[in-house]
């Protein structure tokens, strides 16, 4: 397999890297999860909704004949990649080992976030209009608004939103005030939790990150947990191979996951103004 690398270290390596790839994705909690899911197909049930009759004695029951249906994604094969002369040594040095599991695990995490941005906005059932500002608390109601309307769930409700967006969050006295909301805000300049919704704050993002078309209108996007699917074939994995051609060592991790929207009327976006 490898030169001057024992299994134990293989295994070490592997497991460092599933440790800082959970601790650096994101979103993957904030969805309905199908692990370890053979083939390259996942499917997530959905039920539709059902009107109770009133009961007439002596009759029949009237059944509800809820529809049942089903969303299906196909799976993705990912790689992240890097050649690595580092191990050529008898023992790695422990600070260049990490180095390297942080680039490899960042690379898995945000790839997997992607997925699930890239099906939320696909599947947005609604829209609230970016209007010529950016993210407010004026939004955040109307989005509150909205999913109380399709009676989503008040329990698991998430935001993600960027930097920016944040930032204007921040500037409202009703975002800032004790009055209306945790000192967090105030004290770490975060934003934890807001009229229901999990805020998720990103950066910027080779793979994408949160959409942004060229009249910088970003697509923040609100939503259930039971609203949008993720499905995984392969977790996290690495592999390390001598490649006798590049006198270094061949660090791969690989990834088979997938996401689809489930529910639309679950999924808002939020445009927000950035110019």
């Amino acid at each position: 397999m490898s030169i001057g690398l024992s299994p134990a270290f293989v295994t070490l390596f592997d497991a460092e890297v599933k440790q800082a790839y959970q601790g650096k994705a994101a979103l993957v909690e904030a969805t309905r999860q199908r692990r370890g899911v053979e083939g390259n197909i996942v499917k997530f049930p959905k039920v539709g909704k059902g009107v109770a009759t009133l009961r007439v004695p002596q009759t029949d029951v009237v059944p509800l004949n809820t529809d049942f249906s089903q969303v299906t994604a196909t799976m993705q094969d990912w790689n992240a990649a890097e050649y690595s002369d580092i191990f050529m040594q008898q023992k790695v040095n422990f600070e260049e080992r990490q180095e390297l599991v942080q680039v490899v695990a960042n690379a898995i995490g945000r790839r997997q976030d992607q997925l699930i941005l890239d099906a939320l906005l696909a599947g947005k059932g609604s829209t609230v209009v970016h209007g010529s500002t950016n993210l407010t608390v004026a939004k955040l109601r109307d989005t509150k608004k909205t999913m109380d309307k399709n009676n989503v769930p008040p329990e698991d409700r998430h935001m993600i939103i960027h930097a920016n967006n944040l930032a204007s969050l921040l500037s409202e006295t009703s975002v800032t005030s004790a009055d209306f909301n945790t000192v967090r805000a105030l004290v770490s300049g975060e934003l934890d939790t807001f009229l229901g919704f999990k805020f998720h704050t990103l950066g910027d993002r080779t793979e994408g990150g949160i959409s942004i078309d060229g009249s910088n209108i970003r697509s923040c996007l609100a939503f259930h947990k039971t609203a949008i699917g993720y499905g995984e074939g392969i977790g996290p994995k690495t592999e390390i191979n001598y490649v006798p051609e590049k006198t270094s060592h061949l660090v791969n991790a690989m990834l088979s996951a997938c996401s689809v929207a489930i529910d639309g009327e679950g999924i808002v976006e939020v445009q927000a103004d950035e110019s």
